[in-house]
């Protein structure tokens, strides 16, 4: 909001073009806020779009993030007592251990960069003495593609069929989210690159280090390593910019390689980068070690070390925007880069239309 706003300021009282649009995007995580968004044409007349996202570290990463499926699979059976009438019973809680196990078998026969991960969000209850009637897993598919993600769900889903069967239960197969794997764009991460070259480190004081760094105590070397290592920092604009975590945030701007690299997580901005060319920039909103969605994220999210990465990064889009405007050709290049990609699979929503974003989300 900050960019968009200081940006369509700057436009205005200049006496440019152009036209600046801001989204709010709810339920970025949980609810595929932006594939809905994508679904309802809301990015069809957009020339680019620019979003940021906090981070251990200060830079542009361009990373081809991986689709993502969450189906649920719900199980019923028929009650009964587990002593006196447990052949009366059809456990659906059987069922849903049956799937999880074949669902174990199918991780050796399914491509190397693909993964599956499952939550049972319903056991049954708490009973041990009886056959339990009810019983639910979350599964989520990650894959390179959307095609391999929906074809692994379906060999899921076949799964999951043959365990109510063995079973005599009934399965409800209930498609929940999805986003579709990210589209990166070297031209226009180069120019948000340049930019935050230009802008320099992020302005953080003594107290921001030192908060951060009394939030590395609860992390592990391990820890620290790993992020450093997941964020890929081989180098540093700023050379001295220290990479070991010992500074506790990122005081520098990492590198940028000019060429794309897998990343295992998933996005809903990958829906958006499908009908239009787009790019992030990350900002070192958290100290160097810290994992997303953790406990320590929500410690550091409205620190005055968080702020500062806030307002760098929305001075980094800002820039970038009016490079857009002012820059035709950086425009064209963009394109270019985003037809290559998509001139011959154009954006299919993996959404069913009868399935509507979520009013609420699970705590």
């Amino acid at each position: 909001m900050l960019a968009a706003v200081a940006l369509t300021r700057y436009l205005k009282d200049n006496g440019l073009p152009g036209t600046i649009r801001y989204y709010g995007c709810p339920g970025e995580e949980g609810g595929s806020g932006k594939t809905f968004m994508a679904r309802a044409g809301v990015f069809a007349d957009v020339d680019t779009a620019l979003t940021w996202h906090p981070a251990p570290f200060n830079g542009v990463r361009s990373t081809n993030n991986l689709a993502v499926l969450e189906i649920y699979r719900r199980f019923e059976g028929v009650a009964a007592h587990a002593s006196n009438g447990a052949h009366l019973g059809r456990s659906a809680l059987d069922a849903l251990e049956l799937m999880n196990v074949g669902v174990n078998f199918l991780r050796e026969h399914m491509p190397q960069d693909c993964r599956v991960h499952y939550a049972i969000t319903d056991a049954g209850g708490k009973a041990a003495n009886v056959v339990q009637a009810r019983a639910e897993a979350l599964y989520l598919v990650r894959a390179p593609q959307m095609p391999e993600a929906l074809a692994l769900a379906a060999r899921i889903d076949k799964i999951a069929k043959g365990a109510a069967m063995m079973t005599e239960t009934e399965v409800e197969i209930v498609f929940d989210r999805a986003a579709t794997n990210l589209l990166p764009n070297i031209a226009l991460e180069t120019a948000i690159h340049q930019n935050m070259a230009a802008l320099g480190p992020v302005p953080f004081d003594e107290a921001d280090i030192a908060f951060a760094k009394e939030n590395q105590k609860t992390l592990t070397p391990e820890a620290i390593s790993s992020s450093i290592r997941l964020y890929q920092i081989k180098g540093d604009v700023f050379a001295n910019s220290r990479l070991d975590g010992s500074t506790g945030l990122h005081l520098g701007l990492r590198d940028f390689e000019g060429q794309s690299h897998f990343r295992a997580g998933s996005t809903d901005v990958g829906d958006v980068s499908w009908i239009t060319p787009t790019a992030q920039c990350w900002a070192p909103a958290w100290a160097i070690g810290t994992a997303p969605h953790t406990r320590q994220v929500v410690a550091q999210g409205k620190s005055p070390a968080a702020h500062k990465a806030f307002a760098h990064a929305a001075k980094s889009l800002a820039a970038t925007g009016l490079d857009l405007i002012l820059d035709v050709d950086l425009l064209a290049r963009a394109n270019v880069e985003w037809r290559e990609k998509t001139e011959d699979k154009p954006y299919q929503c993996p959404i069913p239309d009868h399935i509507g974003p979520k009013l609420s989300l699970p705590i």
